[in-house]
């Protein structure tokens, strides 16, 4: 059965064998359009001479059409309306030359005029039949013999290309049974031979009733909300589960048994797509050349690696991690061998190797990145908080006027909004700074200010991951405890659209939707490995960690937000601050800095940033807190 199988399987992949069954059907047609005019009977002998005189100009006419009009290019295993509307188009084209070659021949005597359009008829039969009952051999004989009995979330466009990739792969290892879909109006109507049972709330009845061991999920364009409601109901079936990639995750490519992966953390909170005005930002940047400061961190990377497709003149990486920069480096030159990439390794708070770098390469446009971001770990070491922060923004951007930088983007957090913690004040500080800069020299500053980033180096996403890998506990600070969230390449693509957007001085919110509480998180990551919360992992709940909020914000009571005309991309109402007033902190900040007085930066960062509620940390009763005390549960 096997070798009948690959025999058939062979001689339906040649073209040559189906241009031959196509030239047998052109004959057999011809003969039996005669058979059929003399109804059923004997033909008469004078006809069979013309029959056979006629028969090789016929079969040649049609093969010529046939081959023409592309008959060959279609596999038979996916035959569909346009082979069935080529196959027509041929039969009466070459009809069409048979009649006229008849008529100026000898004006079609001793053809009787049924036989033509009989011909026609059982020609068309003759060529789809055959290619359709192949397909549906394939699509249901063969499925039957092997594969797990899927159930498919979603009735569109994604379900209906996943269900016919199944069906056309012999060894897929998924037998399609069912859809499940919240549209009324497709339930009971079957696509692909596959019935629409009903929505996705009964998916648990329908699991036990047809004996599903599996369910696909092929909703590509489900928002967070709709993806999270789709992974609790699949939760309650106790079955593996998969879905296909978002929609953005799915322009380039078609849908098919490959592109089905594990159900991610990300899938939950970062699904709805952004609508990029990517032209705009390519124009706008395309033969630029671009500084990245902290370019092989979490952010700094993906930035990198989205400029890197709108083809600027340079691309400069600066980081002072050794490994980072060789990282994002081989990547880069990986990925896009075309660009100028120059990887800098330096500090910025080290004026002399931000000036060489920013004089010699002349950068157009500087993102910067650079930042500690630890707020635990900084609670405890104030002055290098300040110093890379806050004195490593005044260097690089004091830099940018002297050089006459055009455009200069500072990467802030919503930890700067009346911010309880070190890092927080340091990033509101470096806010300020730039826009007071704003109005010197020629550099526009713009800041953009968005929460956290999913699977950012430090972030609860991987702290969890491994906690559970480890067995847990998976450690939570409070019960309560929310966050905003957003996936890093989100992150970076509106970090681009708000440099396009920003003229000079602007502070740019992303809308981050709506905060995700950090104990629902860990019982999502819990159960997306495959465990059960509470039973094979314990959720612990440690309290809240020096400098934490329990709710963050993302902009000031002050700041009135307002659109921007670009998707998730808001402007906050800048506060401007008295720029003596201003300058004496800074450079009082930088002076205690150079003497390592911590209290004082403490006192000065207070003045420079008047929301700062923070209480004076005990360093003392603090020292002996080793590393992994401070990681936190949820940065």
């Amino acid at each position: 059965m096997t070798g009948l199988f690959q025999f058939v399987k062979f001689k339906f992949r040649s073209r040559t064998t189906i241009f031959i069954h196509d030239l047998a059907m052109v004959a057999l047609a011809w003969f039996g359009a005669y058979w059929l005019r003399f109804n059923l009977d004997v033909i008469p002998d004078r006809y069979w001479q013309d029959i056979k005189q006629d028969l090789p100009y016929i079969i040649a006419i049609q093969g010529v059409v046939f081959w023409f009009l592309g008959l060959y290019r279609g596999v038979w295993r996916f035959a569909s309306m346009p082979d069935l509307i080529r196959i027509t188009k041929a039969v009466m084209i070459g009809i069409g030359l048979i009649a006229l070659s008849f008529f100026l021949y000898n004006r079609v005597e001793g053809v009787p005029r049924a036989v033509l359009p009989l011909y026609l008829f059982l020609l068309l039969l003759l060529l789809s039949v055959p290619r359709f009952c192949y397909r549906f051999w394939k699509e249901n004989i063969l499925m039957e013999r092997s594969g797990k009995r899927a159930l498919i979330v979603g009735a569109g466009a994604a379900g209906e290309m996943l269900v016919r990739d199944l069906l056309g792969e012999t060894n897929s290892g998924y037998v399609p049974v069912a859809f499940v879909d919240d549209d009324r109006h497709k339930w009971k109507r079957e696509i692909r031979g596959i019935r629409v049972v009903g929505d996705i709330g009964q998916l648990p009845v329908f699991v036990k009733k047809l004996d599903i061991e599996t369910v696909l999920i092929a909703i590509p364009s489900a928002t967070d909300s709709q993806m999270r409601r789709i992974i609790e109901t699949c939760e309650l079936c106790e079955l593996p589960f998969q879905t296909l990639p978002s929609v953005k995750d799915l322009l380039s490519g078609r849908i098919s048994r490959d592109s089905l992966r594990d159900v991610s953390i990300e899938d939950i909170l970062g699904r709805d797509p952004i609508h990029l005005d990517w032209q705009l930002i390519a124009d706008n940047l395309r033969g630029k050349s671009i500084m990245v400061t902290g370019g092989g961190g979490s952010i700094g990377s993906e930035l990198c690696k989205q400029l890197a497709r709108v083809n600027p003149a340079r691309l400069i990486v600066f980081d002072q991690s050794e490994f980072n920069l060789y990282k994002i480096d081989a990547d880069l030159r990986a990925s896009h061998p075309e660009i100028r990439l120059k990887a800098v390794l330096g500090d910025v708070a080290d004026r002399l190797a931000v000036r060489r770098i920013i004089q010699k390469l002349k950068p157009d446009v500087i993102f910067h990145a650079a930042a500690y971001k630890h707020v635990p770990l900084l609670e405890n070491q104030v002055r290098e908080a300040v110093h890379n922060n806050v004195i490593g923004t005044k260097t690089v951007a004091e830099e940018a006027i002297a050089a006459g930088i055009e455009r200069f983007v500072l990467i802030s957090t919503d930890k700067a909004v009346n911010p309880t913690n070190v890092m927080g004040a340091t990033k509101r500080a470096a806010e300020i700074l730039c826009q007071n800069l704003n109005s010197r020299g020629g550099t526009r500053f713009m800041t953009v200010r968005f929460g956290n980033v999913l699977d950012s180096a430090g972030s609860v996403v991987p702290l969890f991951r491994a906690q559970i890998k480890a067995g847990g506990p998976v450690t939570v600070t409070h019960p309560d405890i929310t966050r905003y969230f957003m996936t890093i390449p989100e992150a970076c693509q509106l970090i681009m659209q708000a440099e396009v957007a920003g003229k000079g001085g602007e502070v740019f919110v992303l809308d981050m939707g709506e905060p995700i509480k950090i104990a629902y998180l860990a019982e999502q990551m819990i159960r997306l490995s495959g465990k059960r919360v509470g039973e094979d992992i314990a959720i612990k709940y440690v309290g809240l960690r020096p400098g934490e909020k329990l709710h963050e914000e993302l902009f000031h009571e002050h700041e009135r937000l307002r659109s921007t005309g670009y998707e998730k991309l808001l402007l906050a109402n800048a506060r401007l601050y008295d720029e003596t007033l201003w300058t004496t902190h800074i450079e009082k900040l930088v002076q205690a800095c150079q003497q390592d007085n911590e209290t004082e930066i403490l006192r000065v960062l207070r003045s420079l940033v008047p929301e700062y509620q923070a209480e004076a940390p005990d360093y003392q009763a603090r020292e002996d807190i080793v590393l992994h005390d401070l990681m936190p549960a949820n940065p």
